[in-house]
């Protein structure tokens, strides 16, 4: 048995989930590894079976989608009830290079354990950054400037795409929230660690992977296509929790924010500007009433 288990979701998308499995099993350190599974209908199992039989890999189908937030939830909290020292968690589209768990370890040691999480550089498949994963960099992060030097700059919030943590901080802050669905569950989470818990986070520079989305873009309500704009509701919900959690500065971020994108759906949609913000609105106050509790991993059991 590793003492560190990589956590990967996954709904419908098996081919680019046996891509991010050969890489990891080809790596310089090779985690154990638990495939949490939203009830694909896409054949996933049938494909994963060799490696099912093989002991290659840890296989749990949760029966129904819980979105990619109860994917993680589901098998966090697994792996930090199974005994292992470390999660390293992704999505199924993460593609790691050979050396990118063993460059998180390094940095733990560096670190000497003590930090909340520590987040890949995730690039496009060209080999520029992947926009959707970049990090937000604490301000004054020059208290640790001394790490600089091993690639390591302090963060405030990272994504799912390659994000390594103590089971420990686990167990300490609590799971991801899986009534988040889907849209911002790991910025409440990594935010949670790193900026309300005060626990020291970074980004490490020397450890990075592809993130293979279709396309490098970021997330415009005022712009994406039309048959995406119910997924917005989950973005304007969330994000009203999340903001809310950190005080009125917090607050005061989400509103303006949402007041930018009413202006941008007014201004640059080419469609259903109704539409666009009545999401908009309707989360605002509805998000209000939006307050689900953090599951603690003690608590629960399987």
């Amino acid at each position: 048995m590793s003492n560190v288990e990589a956590v990967i979701v996954t709904y419908n998308r098996k081919d680019l989930l046996c891509q991010c499995i050969e890489r990891i099993l080809h790596g310089t350190v090779v985690p154990d590894i638990l495939v949490i599974d939203n009830h694909s209908t896409d054949g996933t199992m049938e494909v994963l079976r060799p490696y099912i039989e093989t002991k290659a890999i840890l296989y749990f189908d949760t029966g129904e989608n819980l979105g990619g937030a109860g994917g993680f939830n589901y098998g966090m909290k697994q792996a930090a009830m199974s005994g292992y020292e470390y999660l390293w968690v992704m999505d199924d589209d993460c593609l790691a290079e050979p050396e990118t768990l063993e460059k998180l370890l390094e940095a733990d040691k560096v670190l000497e354990g003590k930090y909340g999480w520590l987040s890949s550089v995730a690039l496009w498949t060209d080999g520029n950054e992947c926009k959707m994963n970049r990090q937000k960099l604490k301000k004054s992060f020059y208290e640790y400037s001394p790490y600089m030097k091993y690639g390591l700059v302090q963060a405030e919030q990272a994504t799912f795409v390659s994000l390594f943590l103590r089971t420990e901080t686990v167990k300490r802050f609590g799971l991801p929230i899986k009534e988040f669905f889907i849209w911002g569950d790991d910025i409440e989470y990594t935010r949670r660690i790193a900026v309300r818990g005060g626990c020291p986070s970074f980004v490490a520079g020397q450890s990075r992977v592809i993130h293979a989305m279709k396309e490098n873009g970021g997330s415009n309500i005022a712009t994406d296509n039309a048959e995406r704009l119910d997924r917005y509701n989950y973005a304007f919900r969330n994000e009203n929790y999340l903001y809310r959690k950190e005080g009125i500065k917090g607050f005061g971020y989400y509103f303006a924010k949402c007041g930018k994108n009413l202006l941008c759906c007014i201004l640059q949609a080419k469609d259903h500007r109704i539409k666009r913000c009545w999401i908009i609105v309707k989360q605002m106050v509805m998000g209000l009433l939006f307050n689900p509790q953090i599951e603690c991993v003690d608590a629960v059991g399987f």
